[in-house]
């Protein structure tokens, strides 16, 4: 019985691309969303064997669409698939449970291979991507039921954070200076009582802000 497989990515080429991939393996994509909003929809439909995830796309991130699957489909095994390798997001896809964190530019076996065991209801998470967020993700401050005190602009700051922008795509997205971004950032670190933007970021999952 082959893998239903669910792809939700915006680039049709890269879509386009992992079908070629996929072509002649136990692996059958079932459906595709270009949105985080369809792939919430079209997981709930199908009902594939994995969904298989981008970060970046319109209409809801990957990886607020991955807590939003897991929140409706908690056993539903979903994979990130992300050209950037970047320790928030990980952090991130750990904290909302995700079976694997898979870059694109990884080889077409190591790709069959995160699909094959995320299918069997398996983690794909190496040693090396789990070490480099455990201090994140065991911080005592992140597990206590702490009540932080933000201003709104201060939480705009946070959502953006979460999702792995830098101070200046933040600058960007928000219309406000690099130094005002920078300002905003280390006033979060402060009063949350963490280190690093990738601690910041899992608080803010954990506590239900991103």
């Amino acid at each position: 019985m082959p893998i239903k497989l669910l792809v939700a990515d915006d680039h049709e080429v890269v879509r386009a691309g992992l079908k070629r991939i996929l072509m002649g393996t136990d692996i059958k994509i079932v459906g595709e969303a270009a949105t985080g909003e369809a792939a919430l929809r079209l997981a709930i439909k199908h009902n594939p064997n994995v969904v298989l995830m981008d970060v970046r796309m319109p209409d809801g991130d990957g990886l607020t669409s991955l807590g939003r699957i897991k929140f409706a489909r908690p056993t539903m095994p979903v994979l990130i698939w992300s050209a950037f390798d970047n320790p928030t997001y990980v952090a991130r896809a750990v904290a909302l449970g995700a079976n694997g964190y898979v870059l694109k530019s990884a080889g077409r076996e190591k790709l069959l291979q995160a699909i094959r065991t995320a299918a069997g209801g398996e983690n794909t998470w190496t040693r090396e991507e789990l070490r480099r967020v455990s201090g994140a993700l065991a911080t005592p401050r992140l597990a206590g039921d702490v009540e932080v005190s933000l201003t709104r602009r201060e939480s705009e700051v946070l959502k953006q954070l979460a999702l792995g922008l830098t101070n200046k795509e933040i600058a960007l997205a928000m219309k406000i200076s690099y130094e005002t971004v920078k300002e905003h950032v280390q006033n979060l670190l402060r009063k949350i009582g963490v280190t690093d933007r990738t601690q910041a970021a899992v608080w803010a999952v954990r506590k239900g802000l991103d």
